[in-house]
């Protein structure tokens, strides 16, 4: 069974973007971004990949990457209609057009009822992209976090998820600090072990 990872960068106050999308508030150093662009090279868009000179390296960890309307849509505005050239890419829409790219296939059904038929089929990782709506919509799909928390609090925002109020436990398994005081979390859905009732 393939995994649904959502990778995604956070402000302190639980925020991914700027309530205009804006994103550009980050810090990122050098070191940083060779770090995590050689190690997660599969989630770089086509552009960064080719600029790293690695576009056609293989792929190690994700082959799908999934991601709604306005994640895909900054993409549009450069006239860029497959930014993950070397990914199948799905966008869960009800209102985009068709980009007419062989590789992108816009999705206008349920998202959980997709993601499950993709998870059951055989390859490497999926990667949700985001936005917020679509992780809200999958929470419950969602096998693995890997969350960039960056040392910036935005104030207002866009949230990691938006989604009625669900605690949804996850396990700890690496927390890297890195020189622009970011922490890559990464984490694995909860298990629980078998709870004994009292008597």
């Amino acid at each position: 069974m393939r995994e649904l990872t959502y990778y995604i960068a956070v402000t302190l106050d639980g925020f991914i973007a700027g309530p205009a999308d804006e994103v550009d508030f980050y810090p990122v150093t050098p070191a940083f971004a060779e770090t995590l662009g050689t190690e997660l090279a599969d989630v770089q868009p086509y552009h960064v990949r080719a600029d790293r000179g690695g576009a056609d390296a293989p792929l190690t960890r994700f082959d799908t990457v999934v991601m709604g309307r306005r994640t895909y849509e900054p993409a549009l505005q450069f006239g860029i209609t497959d930014p993950y050239a070397h990914l199948r890419t799905l966008v869960f829409s009800s209102t985009l057009d068709d980009p007419g790219e062989p590789n992108v296939e816009v999705v206008r059904t349920d998202p959980v009822a997709r993601v499950r038929e993709l998870k059951a089929e055989d390859g490497l990782g999926i990667y949700l992209a985001g936005g917020a709506g679509l992780a809200g919509a999958l929470l419950d799909e969602i096998d693995r976090l890997i969350v960039k928390k960056y040392p910036v609090i935005a104030g207002e925002g866009i949230p990691m998820a938006r989604h009625p109020f669900s605690p949804t436990l996850f396990d700890l398994e690496e927390a890297r600090p890195f020189d622009n005081g970011c922490v890559v979390l990464t984490y694995a859905r909860h298990q629980p072990s078998g709870v004994s009732s009292a008597r």
